[in-house]
């Protein structure tokens, strides 16, 4: 194992694709991940769950509960949060490069669903890199939201992952620069996801679920028990990446039905 303490970048994007994709509560020494990743980078598990933490201090979902992390983030911590929040894809794309090469395969963590490999080689040049690029952010992208809502919808808490959906607040096809950002996201049931993406659904600026008059003027036992019985409650909030109140304002003010 390394016995200086300077992190190389390489071993920083395989930290910082943990954390994107790993539940808070699972970054510690003896989550099997964390010892087989620090193995492949030649870290101990525990300074990789350090390392984790550290990280995790920079996220304001994380201090803004109270839960500090340890405040030992480094410049170059730092930088390459700056440098995620920049440009998501991009980074996505990196992180999973860094993991690929270390292991050499198809990347698979215990407790986040398996990476999907691209078929990106049914495209050739520029069309391939695109679709890798496409199929690694989406990959991305579920994974950092499922994962900072511990695998549960944020409204009904179910937690069958073969039901739950990375939804976008503001759509995949309105906001290209933060199609890949967690933060655009929220970890709902599929019944859920469709009720928020077409309107029927919305969140509010204190972070309760509200539902559309169009949908209580339903007389319907099913949807009175599985949506309109949430209006009002509060959103069940991540881990991380806290959801931007800016891409929550939009969705209330261009795409929830308030009106009946």
């Amino acid at each position: 194992m390394q016995s200086r303490t300077g992190w190389s970048r390489d071993q920083l994007l395989v930290a910082f694709y943990l954390y994107c994709r790993m539940p808070f509560g699972k970054m510690h020494r003896g989550n099997p991940d964390i010892v087989r990743f620090a193995g492949l980078i030649d870290r101990t598990p525990s300074a990789l769950a350090m390392k984790l933490t550290n990280i995790a201090s920079l996220d304001p979902a994380i201090t803004s509960t109270g839960r500090k992390g340890l405040e030992g983030a480094s410049a170059a911590d730092r930088a390459m949060w700056d440098e995620m929040q920049r440009d998501w894809a991009n980074f996505a794309l990196e992180t999973q490069n860094a993991v690929r090469q270390i292991e050499g395969g198809v990347i698979e963590l215990c407790n986040v669903e398996p990476y999907i490999q691209s078929d990106a080689e049914d495209y050739e040049g520029g069309e391939k890199l695109v679709a890798t690029k496409v199929r690694v952010g989406q990959s991305f992208f579920r994974s950092a939201v499922l994962s900072a809502y511990g695998f549960r919808c944020c409204i009904s808490e179910l937690a069958v992952p073969q039901f739950l959906i990375a939804s976008h607040i503001i759509p995949w096809r309105v906001d290209a620069r933060n199609r890949i950002n967690p933060k655009n996201g929220l970890c709902l049931s599929v019944l859920h996801d469709k009720a928020f993406d077409s309107g029927l659904i919305g969140i509010t600026a204190d972070m309760t679920v509200m539902v559309s008059p169009k949908l209580k003027a339903f007389n319907d036992r099913f949807i009175t028990e599985t949506i309109i019985q949430f209006d009002g409650r509060p959103l069940r909030l991540p881990e991380k990446f806290f959801p931007s109140q800016e891409f929550l304002a939009y969705h209330r003010e261009v795409i929830f039905q308030d009106t009946a």
